[in-house]
């Protein structure tokens, strides 16, 4: 094919996008309200020193979550869990305003006594391999005449869907009821996607929130991405994880909380989101590189530390890429809380006492001589991709053949159209993400055909962790840093499938007579079926003789608490005995 210069429209460099986002949290107790109006307080606080500030700015509070605050605490309180409710009693707003003004700006709000932090938080990027865009040729090409236009088949060069420890064995997955991710939606957070590519026509859901960037690189990325998990399974190009389920997008045009957000409120508990996103960290005082390096997940970031923390609360899982920035996320850099942050805020990697209950996905090393190449041992850790004790899970970081970009496969005839390109050197744990994500949704498929609770964001992060092939080593870089283990749904399919059903008794005790007792009992896995019933175990013919009232409280993600309070009906004591009965899990 001719090469000639590429025309206006597609430059395949990096969107021209802003340095960060102001993002500004209100004390706790201030009961701050912005309004059209200007800032008001619930408690009293004073307001004109703000008030001040943002006219002389000329400049606004935005809610970060684009709703009124009694809306949002509403919203949030019933959302909430026990792990994250003191942060849901804070408010996120932004601020828009010129570039080279925001620092001066964040300044001036940290003075402000309703103002508990204010920071300038680094614009995101896609976290794929740095040399990624250089590997794909983007020129335009001239076309061929008398050429086949079908692309080939290219599922044997997907090693990531065979039979472990290679891949992830995807087949065995397909060959079950649901395994192909039926009845599950997945949403992908990022930049750009091109829907009408022509391996991805089936359950296809769009772009569902913020602007769907025509940006070649972008385009390119969130279109190799969906590939992986949805693309469809026909004659030709590649075959996805969980082809059958529900593949929408949602844009970074907006804040990325609020996208994160928005999101959320589009999917149903089980439901799955992917962020393909991560941004320049403390490593290098978070100013952007071509490199990458020193770029993190974006839950270090409160406002997306809250706003993933929601999704989770809703039931369902969030995905995350762990970054490409070579890092030790157990470093200590990410301990220290920066200028502008709340003083809520701890290093959600230490998980403890924040966690945002999402899955950090590491980049591994494909088996050797694939594709030809050699990346280090099978499943071994990337150089690029930071690790860490907060790293659940591994994808393949390398040599992940996939719609996008066009460096395997082209039209001969139309070498331009976007919609017919195939890579098969996608990487980074961009690469790597979707993979985990193509695994879950077919878990998650496989428990729904069956009737059986989905799994929950907890119960998907410690499955991860209790199944697949094991990280390896290889030169430089141990297995003592950390990604986590590659996905096998062989073992994940055998370790959710058991259920069972028994009895049992929980606690027995004695009630005075017309009195009531009431006991608790904690730490019961939240995706068993379990019903109370309380006996009494001193005989006495004529009347009933107790009556009981379960209460149930959800813990955590993982664990539910049962409150029973039995009542003694009689003139007489009774001593009781409370029996459960697991009906299956």
């Amino acid at each position: 094919m001719a090469k000639k210069k590429n025309p206006p429209g597609q430059d395949a460099s990096k969107e021209t996008i802003p340095k960060g986002e102001l993002i500004v949290i209100a004390k706790q107790d201030a009961g701050m309200r912005s309004t059209p109006s200007g800032i008001r307080s619930t408690q009293g606080a004073e307001t004109k020193s703000l008030q001040k500030l943002l006219k002389d700015k000329k400049i606004s509070l935005t809610p970060l979550f684009g709703k009124s605050e009694e809306a949002l605490i509403g919203e949030m309180e019933e959302d909430s869990a026990p792990d994250s409710a003191e942060l849901h009693q804070h408010l996120f707003y932004y601020v828009e305003a010129p570039e080279e003004d925001l620092e001066e700006i964040k300044d001036d709000l940290l003075k402000d006594e309703l103002i508990d932090g204010a920071y300038i938080k680094p614009f995101g990027e896609p976290p794929t391999a740095p040399e990624m865009d250089e590997m794909e040729s983007t020129e335009v090409l001239e076309p061929e005449e008398g050429t086949p236009t079908t692309p080939p088949d290219f599922t044997s060069r997907q090693g990531y869907l065979n039979p472990a420890p290679e891949g992830i064995d995807a087949r065995y997955a397909w060959g079950l009821s649901g395994g192909k991710g039926s009845n599950v939606r997945i949403i992908d957070c990022e930049w750009g996607w091109r829907f009408n590519h022509i391996d991805l026509l089936q359950n296809r859901g769009g772009v569902l929130s913020g602007t769907n960037s025509t940006n070649l690189r972008s385009e390119n990325h969130g279109t190799a991405v969906i590939g992986e998990y949805s693309g469809d399974h026909n004659h030709f190009g590649i075959s996805g994880i969980c082809p059958q389920a529900w593949a929408a997008a949602v844009s970074f045009s907006q804040p990325t909380a609020l996208a994160i957000r928005n999101a959320a409120n589009r999917l149903r508990a089980g439901d799955i989101m992917l962020l393909e996103i991560h941004r320049a960290g403390p490593k290098n005082n978070f100013q952007g590189r071509d490199d990458q390096d020193g770029y993190i997940a974006i839950e270090w970031w409160p406002d997306d530390y809250e706003a993933i923390r929601y999704a989770v609360n809703k039931g369902i899982i969030v995905v995350s890429a762990a970054g490409n920035g070579g890092e030790n996320l157990d470093g200590s850099i990410y301990n220290n809380k920066p200028n502008g942050f709340p003083s809520w805020w701890k290093n959600p990697f230490k998980r403890d006492p924040l966690d945002s209950g999402s899955i950090l996905v590491g980049a591994g090393a494909p088996p050797p001589n694939t594709h030809g190449r050699n990346h280090g041992a099978d499943r071994s850790r990337l150089g690029f991709s930071n690790y860490g004790s907060a790293i659940d899970a591994q994808g393949w970081g390398r040599e992940v053949t996939t719609t996008g970009y066009g460096g395997l496969w082209r039209d001969p005839v139309d070498p331009n159209n976007r919609d017919r390109w195939f890579t098969d050197t996608f990487s980074g744990t961009s690469s790597a993400s979707p993979i985990v994500v193509g695994a879950l949704g077919c878990v998650q498929g496989y428990l729904k055909a069956r009737g059986r609770i989905p799994l929950t964001p907890s119960r998907a992060r410690n499955l991860l962790r209790s199944t697949g092939s094991p990280q390896q080593s290889t030169s430089g870089r141990p297995r003592s840093q950390r990604i986590g283990n590659r996905p096998n749904l062989r073992q994940m399919i055998a370790a959710v499938n058991p259920t069972n059903s028994w009895v049992g008794v929980q606690f027995t005790g004695t009630i005075n007579a017309r009195q009531q007792r009431r006991w608790f009992t904690f730490r019961w896995p939240a995706h068993w079926h379990v019903v109370w019933t309380v006996m009494p175990t001193t005989p006495r013919s004529g009347a009933p003789q107790v009556e009981w009232k379960v209460q149930v409280e959800r813990a955590s993600d993982e664990h539910i608490t049962y409150w029973i309070t039995v009542k003694n009906l009689t003139a007489f004591p009774v001593r009781i005995e409370g029996r459960y009965a697991v009906l299956g899990w």
